[in-house]
């Protein structure tokens, strides 16, 4: 074989290590993970309405609901004392409270959501915080909720999440939610609770509970559980469609959150 076969054939072997080399680099960066050129799927949210949230730790909300919390726990002292000893009880609310936490210890699932929404419905009488502490916005505990007999929508969703805890359903399964009601104004809050992967809203203007799929022309605003406040960080307008169409809407109260907002 002459010189010329030999350096025809060594650069011909350069070449071909060549392309061995950046060819499988170009393909190892097409199938990594962490290429530019690959494309992460959004995770989805568990929280009501399938909606991404943020954290929100400062704000007249979040102070509101922080001493509504210190309350909350207080009143569980409480309400562990009379559930324990009823005949000692000495608060006539307290007991009034732990009857429809009875009835929905006696049910399951969906029945029991059912049993403390209807009750509470019933035992608090629909009333502004206007009329009743001359003020727009408070937020009550249960127990001075049923001390009164009556309330607005906060008070009935705060009452509804405290006592679904108390029949025993789990921490992570229960939401307050606030929405905003853009056709008509106003916000309106509804307790949540989760079975079987559905959000149900437990509302006081209705007996039915609705998925929160079939809420319609509401914004959610805010969501809180036992110990978070969030607020959707890119709330969408909850409008009708054709799957919604056959379910009512959500009535909604003026200045709930004017306060804070």
């Amino acid at each position: 074989m002459g010189l010329l076969s030999r350096q025809r054939i060594a650069l011909a072997a350069v070449l071909a290590c060549g392309l061995a080399y950046f060819a499988p680099a170009t393909a190892l960066e097409a199938a990594s993970p962490d290429s530019t050129h690959a494309t992460e799927l959004p995770v989805p949210s568990t929280e009501p309405f399938g909606l991404s949230t943020s954290p929100l730790t400062a704000g007249a909300l979040q102070d509101k609901w922080s001493a509504l919390a210190r309350k909350l726990d207080d009143e569980r002292v409480q309400l562990a004392l009379c559930d324990g000893d009823r005949e000692r009880c000495a608060s006539d609310a307290a007991l009034r409270f732990l009857a429809i936490v009875d009835l929905g210890r006696s049910r399951e699932g969906r029945a029991r959501f059912g049993e403390i929404n209807r009750a509470i419905n019933l035992a608090i009488h629909p009333m502004s915080d206007l009329a009743q502490y001359g003020e727009v916005d408070v937020w009550s505990s249960p127990l001075a909720t049923f001390d009164r007999g009556a309330g607005d929508c906060e008070d009935y969703a705060i009452a509804k999440f405290v006592a679904l805890r108390q029949a025993g359903v789990s921490a992570k399964d229960l939401r307050i939610i606030i929405m905003r009601d853009v056709f008509h104004g106003g916000d309106h809050a509804v307790a949540a609770a989760r079975l079987d992967g559905h959000w149900l809203m437990l509302d006081n203007q209705r007996m039915a509970m609705v998925e929160d799929s079939y809420v319609r022309n509401y914004r959610p605003l805010f969501v809180m559980d036992e110990q978070h406040l969030k607020k959707y960080a890119d709330p969408e307008l909850l409008a009708a469609g054709p799957d919604r169409d056959a379910a009512p809407s959500i009535a909604a109260q003026p200045g709930l959150i004017a306060a804070s907002n």
